[in-house]
């Protein structure tokens, strides 16, 4: 337990940060570009650098006339050659972190680099700015007089010609200052357990005579780990475990769903939920105030920004424009330019800004349809990868489908509800659903964490639909023929909902 003096120490030591913060709030697009001139500048003796003339390059409409859009796909080979020891490709510091994330159509995972900059820099900063923005909105905070409870991804770690690879948690825990394990919980030993059941109880074991103050973790994870505290404790809510709990730092996947258990659970009126956007390729925005469902864009993490309008997104082909000419309530993909030494990068995530003095935004979604209730990331890709082995083994066939969530209702797990038309129907409908499952497991990473155990996510539910349905309904809406297409997936009920009224 931290007495009250250190809870001010840290808490003044944070609150100096804002000064910093001030600056780009401030000059937003001159920080950015000063930023630009000076990675490219960093890295203008990579073997990328030379290949695209970043010596001659004085400014951002130069910068965007020769350096292309790229996917992952066409930034792998980089990667690869990096990951098999070779340095100086596209970032001049020796990179030997890769997080491992999924979501390519044509491999399981990605191998995003991550440099020391982006550690220090990005990922680091952004985990103080996080405490820095709350406690900067509520001075009467006593966060530091007891722990923070982190839930990460998976640990491992894994070596490859002396480069390492694992989940952005597992590196970041693997590179934390020895004193933040004083100031968090589980210890590191749990933390860096592997084996999922084991280290939840280990966690709980604990963490249930500690004063517990925040959590930090994506939702539906830490939903099974709350629940299983009360399991285990006996109590009715978790305020009951750990009273003096005041905040929950979360990202990773759109909290909404969860909203209402989370209330259930933790009824306290002036808790607070802050929200965080970051992903393996970096850290890009925070909640900045008490109750905001917006996010502050975080302008000096070494992360140069650009956007593309959906309306005339074409991928790898499409026109993108910099921070200084966004508009607010248009859907963005968003590009970006990394002290990693990734170059014009799309991550396939979309958002709006909801204002511009200061540059906040809201998370819309992917640049392509997917589920991403649990964290799974399932793309359209994956479910008709998927779909076609089932087919083929049980010699069936398809003429619709469409796939939404099953929402975590207290204790019970999640999971996807599919809809399927078919045009010849398996003959064991519970083979059939057994094949798809270990077929998305096979395609998709973070699917299969989800599913490990039924912890998150339960086995797929699916409905054979009657001949005709998906018809019917498109007809039902005025959109038959044309353009109209169904949706695939989708991050609600609501036509899930629809289907099986009709």
């Amino acid at each position: 337990m931290a007495f009250p003096i250190v809870n001010s120490i840290i808490s003044w030591f944070l609150k100096k940060r804002i000064h910093q913060i001030e600056l780009f709030l401030k000059y937003p697009n001159d920080v950015q570009e000063e930023l630009l001139l000076k990675l490219m500048a960093t890295a203008k003796r990579t073997e990328f650098g030379k290949e695209h003339q970043f010596s001659s390059i004085k400014n951002y409409t130069e910068f965007a006339k020769l350096v292309p859009i790229q996917r992952y796909e066409s930034f792998e080979p980089l990667i690869e050659r990096c990951r098999k020891g070779e340095q100086n490709l596209f970032w001049p510091t020796p990179i030997k972190w890769f997080a491992k994330s999924s979501g390519t159509t044509n491999a399981k995972s990605k191998f995003i680099p991550v440099s020391n900059e982006a550690l220090e820099y990005c990922h680091m900063k952004a985990g103080k700015d996080m405490l820095c923005l709350y406690i900067n909105n509520n001075e009467e905070t006593k966060l530091f007089t007891g722990k923070g409870l982190k839930l990460g991804g998976s640990s491992d770690i894994y070596e490859d010609n002396n480069s390492y690879f694992g989940d952005l948690s597992a590196i970041i825990t693997e590179n934390l200052p020895f004193w933040a394990d004083y100031s968090s919980a589980p210890s590191l030993e749990v933390a860096m357990m592997s084996e999922w059941e084991t280290k939840m109880e280990a966690i709980i074991d604990e963490t249930i005579h500690e004063d517990i103050t925040s959590l930090v973790g994506v939702p539906s994870w830490m939903l099974v780990l709350l629940n299983r505290v009360l399991e285990r404790t006996g109590k009715d809510h978790i305020l009951e475990v750990w009273p003096n709990l005041e905040v929950y730092f979360h990202g990773g996947v759109n909290f909404n769903p969860y909203r209402e258990q989370y209330k259930k659970i933790i009824p306290k009126k002036d808790f607070k939920y802050y929200e965080t956007y970051n992903a393996s390729e970096g850290f890009f925005a925070i909640q900045d105030r008490n109750g905001s469902k917006e996010l502050l864009l975080m302008l000096d993490y070494g992360i140069f920004y650009e956007f593309i309008p959906m309306s005339e997104y074409q991928g790898e082909n499409s026109t993108a424009i910099p921070l200084s000419q966004v508009k607010e309530n248009i859907n963005y993909a968003i590009l970006i330019t990394t002290n990693s030494g990734l170059w014009r990068y799309l991550i396939g995530d979309t958002i709006k800004f909801t204002s511009l003095k200061p540059y906040r935004i809201k998370i819309t979604g992917r640049t392509k349809h997917h589920i991403n209730v649990f964290g799974e990331e399932l793309i359209i890709e994956n479910a008709e990868e998927a779909l076609k082995l089932a087919c083929e083994k049980t010699e069936a066939s398809i003429i619709d489908y469409t796939v939404g969530p099953i929402f975590m209702d207290h204790k019970k797990s999640g999971g996807h509800e599919w809809i399927i038309e078919f045009n010849k129907a398996p003959d064991s409908l519970s083979y059939f659903t057994e094949l798809l499952d270990n077929a998305l497991k096979s395609i998709n990473s973070d699917y299969e964490a989800k599913r490990y155990h039924n912890m998150t996510l339960n086995s797929p539910k699916i409905h054979i639909a009657r001949k005709g349905l998906f018809y019917d309904w498109l007809k039902e809406k005025g959109k038959l023929g044309g353009q109209h297409k169904i949706p695939r997936l989708s991050n609600s009920r609501d036509f899930v909902e629809e289907l099986l009224k009709l």
